[in-house]
């Protein structure tokens, strides 16, 4: 299991609802907070490893010594939006790339644990951006695209193109396989609504980011 980056066609994919939180949904999940940890992030959407189901994780602290500060929500629904507030955000699926974004600055957001317990949050500044940027994955949605929508074209088309010749040439070298099948993959897991049992012994095909015009 790893990280993938953009535009890896899960990132676009509407995620479907998890249907059962069992043991293997746990390990992922213990395993997505491993990754997250080693890419110094703060929240990853289950679809940023491949996986088209509704749920993400947070952790402000973006240590492994903070447990307590590790946060699930599962098949979270935002429910009440409030004020706009401008931040610049980062995502582990475009490594390196940064822009502003317009989100909420304040939200209540519902969700289920993995204990099957529901939950309402009332979250503002920057927890509340983070559960936003994490829901938009679930829905296929990128900050860029945010960006995009706000009139941020200029040096975002440009980047993006860089990380989409970039992973061509992964599928080019055979480290993924061609668009079509990714898709096809990714939509047979969510028509059978379940993580396959060998999703975490997956073979890694760590990429290399390309070289943007900040660095």
């Amino acid at each position: 299991m790893q990280i993938v980056h953009y535009p890896h066609p899960v990132l676009s994919f509407k995620s479907v609802d998890v249907q059962q939180i069992d043991g293997t949904l746990r390990k992922v999940v213990r395993r997505m907070f491993d990754l997250m940890y080693e890419a110094n992030g703060i929240g990853l959407a289950a679809n940023q490893v491949g996986l088209p189901f509704r749920f993400f994780l947070v952790n402000l602290a973006a240590r492994p010594d903070s447990p307590d500060e590790e946060l699930v929500f599962i098949n979270p629904i935002i429910k009440k939006k409030k004020g706009s507030e401008i931040g610049e955000e980062g995502c582990l699926s475009l490594p390196g790339l940064y822009g502003d974004v317009d989100r909420a600055e304040e939200v209540t957001i519902e969700a289920f644990d993995l204990s099957g317990q529901g939950f309402a949050m009332e979250l503002s500044e920057l927890p509340a951006r983070v559960v936003q940027h994490e829901s938009d994955h679930l829905d296929g949605i990128m900050f860029t695209d945010r960006m995009l929508e706000q009139g941020q074209s200029e040096d975002v088309d440009i980047e993006l193109l860089k990380f989409k010749m970039n992973f061509k040439n992964a599928q080019n070298e055979n480290l993924f396989a061609n668009d079509d099948e990714l898709l096809k993959n990714v939509q047979n897991m969510a028509k059978s609504g379940k993580i396959p049992a060998d999703f975490l012994e997956i073979p890694v095909h760590k990429m290399t980011p390309p070289q943007l015009n900040d660095e």
